[in-house]
C-alpha cells in the first residue's frame, strides 16, 4: 500500500477549474487501480497553510536560543505545530501529486506558502561540505499545471516547482500541461479531452 499527497492549488471547483478537472480524471483513474492505496488530499485555500512570517521566525529563533515550546505564544505555536505536521506529511507520502494555475507567471502563492514547509533544511535536504543534499528521494510526483499560453515547460511555475522537488532530492518528477486554450478557444473542447487523457493514463499507472 502506497500513501499518496494530493496537493490541491486553486480554489475553484472542477467545473471552474481546468487544472481541477484534470486532477479529478487523474484521481478518479488512480483510485480504480490503486484500491488498498491511502489517499490524503490538502485544499491549500481551506486548509491552514501558515506563511513564513515575523511570528514564525521570531518562534522558530526562540526555540533555537532554547526557549520550551510552551513559552511561545498560542499563535505562533499553532503555526510551528501546523508548519511542522506539513513537513511530516510531505516525508510521510510515498507519491505527491500537485494541481494548479499559471497564474501570472508564477504558482499560486497559497502553494509556495506549502512549498516552504516542504523545503527544510535537517528533513528534506542537508548541508553538507560539498553542497546541499536532497533527503526526499524514492517519491513519484505528477504535477498538473493549466497555462492559457503555450510554454512546454518553459515556464517559471512549472520549473520552480520541478526545481525544488529535485533540489530536496526527488527525480522522478512528471509533468502534465493543459496548454493552449486561452490561445485557440475553438480549439477548447479537443484540447481539453486530449489533458483528461493524460490525466486518466498517468492514474492508472503513477
Amino acid at each position: 500500500m502506497s500513501k499518496l499527497l494530493v496537493v490541491k492549488a486553486h480554489p475553484l471547483t472542477k467545473e471552474e477549474s481546468r487544472s481541477v478537472r484534470a486532477l479529478d480524471s487523474f484521481l478518479e483513474s488512480y483510485k480504480s487501480a490503486n484500491t488498498n492505496d491511502e489517499i490524503e488530499v490538502l485544499d491549500v485555500y481551506n486548509d491552514f497553510i501558515p506563511e513564513i512570517d515575523e511570528e514564525l521566525l521570531s518562534g522558530w529563533n526562540a526555540l533555537r536560543a532554547g526557549a520550551e515550546f510552551t513559552s511561545l505564544n498560542e499563535s505562533q505555536q499553532q503555526k510551528i505545530a501546523r508548519f511542522n505536521a506539513l513537513t511530516e506529511q510531505f516525508i510521510d507520502s510515498d507519491k505527491v501529486v500537485i494541481a494548479n494555475a499559471l497564474w501570472n507567471l508564477n504558482v499560486p502563492t497559497r502553494l509556495k506558502a506549502w512549498i516552504d514547509t516542504i523545503n527544510v533544511a535537517g528533513k528534506t535536504f542537508k548541508y553538507t561540505e560539498e553542497g546541499p543534499k536532497g533527503l526526499a528521494a524514492g517519491k513519484d510526483v505528477l504535477h498538473i499545471q493549466s497555462n492559457g499560453g503555450v510554454y512546454e515547460g518553459n515556464d517559471f511555475s512549472s520549473q520552480y516547482v520541478k526545481g525544488i522537488l529535485n533540489f530536496i532530492g526527488i527525480e522522478n518528477v512528471q509533468q502534465l500541461f493543459i496548454e493552449g486554450i486561452d490561445y485557440a478557444p475553438e480549439r477548447e473542447e479537443e484540447l481539453m479531452n486530449q489533458a483528461l487523457t493524460k490525466a486518466a493514463d498517468f492514474g492508472k499507472n503513477f
